[in-house]
């Protein structure tokens, strides 16, 4: 199982992305795709995506059962920590956006 979330990407690109997965939700694309069509998946968003952001999430054999990578500009960070992935939500700093930090 394979989820893509697009944030703030061209029509064009969630138009090609309905050919292999189903959107449920605008920017939200959900589908079963093989490993090969899911790296092509990406790299045609991650060119595609202009001044956008890219979230990708699938099962596999891990841990946690699924794997997350991300590109662009989207408003969390995936941060890893002892082999597990967490989400990091950066903080606001009198107006600034700060970076996410595990201390």
């Amino acid at each position: 199982m394979i989820v893509m979330i697009l944030e703030k990407v061209p029509a064009s690109l969630r138009g090609e992305l309905t050919r292999w997965l189903i959107e449920p939700h605008p920017g939200v694309f959900v589908g079963h795709v093989n490993a090969m069509v899911r790296d092509r998946l990406w790299d045609k968003c991650r060119e595609a995506k202009r001044t956008g952001g890219v979230v990708q999430a699938w099962s596999t054999n891990t841990e946690q059962r699924f794997q997350i990578r991300m590109d662009g500009a989207t408003k969390r960070d995936v941060v890893e920590l002892d082999g597990l992935q967490l989400i990091c939500v950066p903080l606001t700093e009198n107006g600034k956006e700060a970076q996410c930090k595990l201390d």
